[in-house]
């Protein structure tokens, strides 16, 4: 219940459509119960013979005991009772038709609304996350959650909202009619609902686990599908498509098997409901024998009231279906509540000041670090140096010794376990994640593009860019050249992460992105290693150009690169091993010195 609660918090913005929805479909409930009085009057006086001109009772209002005739309630009063009876039920169903429609769109309205504002937070949610919330959960299984969990809310909060407002009502309707002609006749008839209530609602919550179960199987398909699609030419490259198909095909038989787990356990309702039904029917039918008999009720009395149970227990089985269903979204509302509920381990501190520009430098002051998701081993230990405004310092030591660990720390995408980071010699974690980022750009070995047009990856950062100051980061970024050749120019969409495009450009649209963000901090982590020698030359000069007037850390593991960085930081271990110029660090015979050597040797070999 308080996952239903939750959810129903969703729609209180759009409180007035749901309230004319609730209306309208009492207003259908009604006239649906009219139906059924209407069945009265047919067996009694239109096929009766020897009918009257006397006024064609409906139904007597319980307690007050004030009788409702048929002409009361249409304007006109044929003489003909054949004719009352028709236009009546002409009405009814006109009636009920356009409260049904309006009704059920004002429910449909508040249900989609409420669940796009619900995916709208998740997505949100998600984004603010810090790393380890990402290297915890897959892109597919995100994916999943984010589109078939929420897709599942979506169906029961619009499309079973409807229905079950509708339901409830014509249930209602139908249940006066029942109790008004024969009260105790009702209630016998009615004794088997406990029947039929209890062993759905035990059944509800088994639906609920199987559901969970169905959605998680769901995720691991997603996460296949979406890990096979965009390695796809790793797949083609080791002949592994096979591989990938028998894998594709254990997890999609799991989903088969979660979701016949589910369909067996809610189709038991219909049944159940159907043969306590054909008991009271044969129950009621043995009973009104007797009373007719007797003069006691009358055929259209009878008729009416087993017209109006037959239609109730319509109500009560779709009522059970809906239940069922609920049970289902409410399985796969936990999933995004968790999703929701995960505390940012990065975020703004309350009292977070703006950091409104960068004049003075940045300080690591004994920062320790060890990754959230793994083992307490530390990745960096009591690292300190300073990194003056307008400097170019070098990160380089081997693989693993903590250099692009640093520059994510630098970044908040994690946050330091001891020690701290100052820029301007506030704490990092005193800043707004905002301001703080816009201070700094950065172009990763790994470039990332959006399958989107050239000049709207440039002006990525800075949205407002125009035209002319996006092709000017293009020309200093010595990317002009090649984006005039596109067959659209900088309209040319340039696919998925850029696959368009070779290493070289990706990385000079990637340089002329942080051009024009014009971030006074730059972070250059392997921007050029994955590049052969021409490309290379071309992104070091582009670089060059985006260097000219910032602050950099380059990290790198060419030592070329750095050579004329004013500061040559070393790490090993994750520790600092040595600081200095490269002709200081060469001559100090030392970690550097031995990377030095070693990249020599092997161009020489």
């Amino acid at each position: 219940m308080s996952d239903f609660g939750r959810l129903f918090r969703y729609a209180r913005p759009y409180w007035a459509a749901l309230l004319g929805s609730v209306l309208l479909m009492a207003i259908a409930g009604a006239a649906n119960a009219g139906l059924a009085l209407l069945i009265r009057p047919i067996f009694d006086r239109v096929l009766d013979p020897n009918t009257t001109d006397a006024p064609i009772l409906l139904t007597t209002i319980p307690v007050f005991n004030v009788p409702v005739y048929l002409h009361q309630l249409i304007p006109f009063s044929p003489k003909e009772a054949w004719a009352l009876v028709a236009i009546g039920i002409l009405l009814v169903i006109v009636f009920r038709g356009l409260a049904d429609y309006a009704g059920n769109y004002l429910a449909n309205y508040a249900g989609f609304s409420a669940i796009t504002d619900l995916r709208q937070q998740v997505f949100e949610k998600v984004m603010r996350q810090d790393a380890a919330f990402f290297e915890l959960h897959s892109t597919g299984r995100l994916m999943s959650s984010i589109m078939n969990d929420v897709d599942k809310i979506q169906q029961a909060t619009s499309h079973l909202l409807a229905d079950w407002l509708r339901q409830t009502f014509f249930a209602l309707g139908l249940l006066w009619v029942v109790v008004q002609m024969d009260w105790k006749l009702a209630l016998v008839s009615l004794t088997v609902l406990p029947f039929v209530l209890i062993p759905t609602a035990r059944l509800g919550r088994k639906l609920r686990r199987a559901t969970r179960r169905a959605q998680d199987d769901a995720g691991e398909v997603s996460q296949i599908l979406q890990e096979t699609l965009s390695g796809h030419m790793v797949v083609k490259a080791f002949g592994a498509e096979s591989l990938e198909a028998d894998r594709f095909r254990k997890s999609a038989r799991r989903l088969l098997r979660s979701n016949l787990k589910y369909v067996s356990q809610q189709a038991l309702a219909s049944p159940l409901i159907e043969f306590f039904g054909a008991l009271t029917i044969v129950g009621l039918l043995t009973y009104a024998s007797r009373q007719i008999k007797l003069g006691q009720m009358t055929a259209g009395e009878f008729t009416s009231f087993v017209a109006a149970l037959l239609m109730l227990y319509d109500p009560v089985k779709r009522l059970t279906g809906i239940h069922n269903i609920f049970q289902q979204a409410l399985g796969a509302a936990q999933k995004v509540f968790e999703y929701l509920d995960r505390e940012e381990l990065v975020k703004d501190r309350p009292g977070a000041q703006a950091l409104t520009g960068f004049a003075k430098g940045i300080e690591f002051q004994q920062v320790g670090f060890h990754y959230p998701n793994t083992s307490a081993t530390p990745v960096l230990r009591d690292v300190t140096f300073e990194v003056k405004a307008g400097e170019v310092v070098a990160l380089v030591g081997p693989s693993g010794a903590g250099k692009s660990t640093l520059a994510s720390l630098l970044l908040r995408f994690y946050d330091v376990t001891e020690g701290s980071i100052r820029i301007d010699g506030l704490d990092l974690r005193a800043v707004t994640l905002v301001t703080l980022r816009r201070q700094i750009g950065i172009v990763a070995q790994d470039t990332f593009l959006f399958n989107d047009t050239v000049a709207n990856n440039i002006r990525y950062g800075r949205p407002s860019a125009t035209d002319a100051e996006v092709k000017q980061a293009a020309v200093n970024a010595l990317a002009g050249d090649f984006i005039s050749r596109l067959p659209e120019g900088f309209e040319t969409p340039i696919g998925e992460r850029g696959t368009k495009l070779s290493g070289g450009q990706r990385q000079r649209i990637a340089i002329a992105r942080a051009l024009l963000e014009d971030a006074p901090i730059l972070v250059l982590d392997e921007a050029t290693s994955h590049l052969d020698t021409e490309s290379e030359m071309l992104v070091q000069r582009a670089l060059s150009n985006l260097m000219v007037g910032r602050t950099v850390i380059v990290i790198a593991h060419r030592l070329s690169t750095v050579r004329r960085a004013d500061k040559i930081v070393v790490l090993e271990d994750g520790r600092i091993a040595e600081t200095g110029a490269h002709e200081q660090l060469v001559a100090a015979g030392g970690v550097y010195q031995r990377l030095h050597d070693l990249q020599y040797l092997e161009a020489d070999i």
